[in-house]
């Protein structure tokens, strides 16, 4: 029953920031950012950008798997 009400209530959870508002969004991008933006930016035929922020990443990211289809749940 507990798990049912997280499930309804998990789009209120503030684990899901706006990557505007994270603390460390200035930082440099990962290295699992950067493995995976590399690897959607050949699918879509578009320049990788090393030098982009933790947050300019996950926009990026969100950009690149909305234009290949990736990470969409079945």
């Amino acid at each position: 029953m507990a798990e049912k009400k997280i499930q309804e209530h998990a789009d209120e959870s503030n684990t899901i920031k706006d990557p505007d508002n994270w603390t460390t969004g200035d930082e440099p991008m990962t290295g699992a950012q950067a493995s995976y933006l590399s690897t959607l930016s050949e699918e879509a035929k578009e320049e990788f950008d090393e030098n982009l922020t933790k947050a300019e990443a996950s926009k990026r990211i969100e950009e690149l798997q909305e234009k290949t289809g990736r990470g969409k749940a079945a």
